[in-house]
């Protein structure tokens, strides 16, 4: 059996070559086509990159530029932040000796007013003691009333009630009309002279001759001449009764200086009134009474209208103590003292 033989190939046609040419010289301006296009597309990346990382570095620069101007402030707002501090504190600490030196200047301006009042008012006490009226001590406390009020401190209100209670009671305490006081002295020490003493005979016949003259009779020789006989011998014995018995024993120049003593007596009660001594010119004025009664004629009018008076002296003394503002000084010594 015989086996069919292939075709042997046999060569294309000249032809086709070119062809091929034409195919690979396509192929190879497509691919340089290609690679142009390419390399732009690269290009441009490469541009588009270089200027992306130039915005990235511009914008590295200037965030590095805000970090370090954000540092800047950040330390600048810690400095004025640490000057403010330091101010805040500085003030606070001047506030603090403002408000210590306002307080020590309040408590200095208290302590000064307290001084004030109460020198004030013992002053007042001392005038109302060599016056005898009570108006020095009345105007010295109503001025530390209106003192206090117009200070409006808290703490001086138990001094404000201690002036009221002690204006209250100087205002209904009663008091001696002095200068009327010193013209009844002075009247006392003009009666004194004309008292009768208790032994006075030639006073007392003078006064019974008084009583038998008279101007019709007195014309008559023969009845004037009678009427001395008459006196004479009345002068030669009186009778009367004498309660103390060394008043009759005193001779007239003894007179003379008891009557000098009770004016000395009265004059020394009329200085210690005037002195505001009451508790010496009580005195006085006792002692006088006591030799006003012992010394002279209790029957006379003159030496009862000189006792009467005396008595009235007396007893006006005894009411004129004036009152005492124990309560506000008292108060002025716990508001010194600062409770």
């Amino acid at each position: 059996m015989n086996a069919e033989q292939p075709p042997v190939p046999t060569t294309p046609p000249a032809k086709s070559a070119p062809t091929l040419v034409w195919f690979l010289g396509a192929v190879a301006v497509l691919a340089l086509l290609s690679s142009g296009m390419l390399w732009q597309k690269l290009s441009s990346i490469q541009e588009h990159l270089a200027r992306q990382s130039a915005d990235a570095g511009a914008q590295s620069v200037e965030a590095r530029t805000i970090a370090q101007q954000a540092q800047d402030l950040a330390r600048e707002t810690a400095a004025h932040q640490a000057v403010a501090d330091a101010r805040a504190n500085e003030t606070t600490l001047q506030r603090a000796q403002l408000e210590g030196l306002i307080q020590s200047l309040s408590r200095s301006r208290d302590e000064n007013l307290v001084v004030d009042i109460e020198s004030a008012i013992r002053l007042a006490q001392q005038q109302a003691q060599l016056t005898g009226s009570v108006e020095p001590l009345l105007a010295a406390l109503k001025t530390a009333d209106e003192r206090i009020a117009r200070a409006a401190q808290p703490r001086l209100a138990p001094l404000q009630r201690a002036i009221a209670h002690d204006t209250d009671r100087t205002k209904a305490a009663s008091t001696t009309d002095t200068p009327g006081l010193l013209i009844k002295l002075d009247e006392l020490v003009r009666q004194v002279d004309e008292l009768p003493a208790a032994n006075a005979v030639v006073s007392a016949a003078a006064v019974g001759a008084g009583a038998t003259a008279s101007p019709s009779v007195a014309s008559d020789w023969w009845q004037r001449g009678l009427d001395v006989v008459r006196q004479e011998a009345r002068k030669l014995l009186r009778v009367s009764r004498i309660e103390q018995p060394e008043a009759a024993l005193l001779s007239p120049e003894q007179t003379f200086f008891l009557r000098e003593n009770l004016k000395l007596k009265l004059l020394n009660a009329r200085l210690g009134l005037l002195a505001r001594q009451l508790e010496s010119a009580r005195a006085d004025l006792a002692a006088a009474s006591g030799a006003l009664n012992k010394y002279f004629d209790p029957t006379s009018r003159k030496t009862q209208t000189t006792a009467g008076l005396l008595q009235q002296v007396q007893t006006q003394m005894k009411t004129s103590e004036l009152p005492r503002v124990d309560e506000t000084l008292a108060a002025l010594a716990t508001a010194a003292a600062g409770r």
